[in-house]
């Protein structure tokens, strides 16, 4: 476990966040995260926000558009290069 840190408990169950952490996942107080049980282990997940969704799912978009624009042109440039396909028929 690299980077790992040891932190007490406190009695009311509470761990304060080493700042190195809550600096580079961006964490502030009042800040919701997600606590959830991974075999033996907890983990402390910041939450994706909608706008962090949404700008995913635009770059993703964006990808299969370039990645379309790029096979349209390959099939042009096939269709010059070779013609129209013949029909075939069965």
């Amino acid at each position: 476990m690299t980077g790992a840190e040891k932190r007490k408990v406190g009695e009311h169950g509470q761990v304060t966040l080493p700042k190195r952490f809550r600096d580079e996942f961006d964490i502030r107080g009042g800040d919701e995260v997600t606590i959830r049980a991974e075999g033996n282990k907890i983990v402390i997940e910041k939450p994706i926000s909608r706008e962090d969704l949404a700008e995913g799912y635009r770059r993703r978009a964006e990808q299969h558009q370039d990645l379309a624009d790029e096979l349209d042109a390959v099939s042009q440039e096939a269709d010059d290069h070779l013609g129209d396909i013949p029909d075939w028929e069965a």
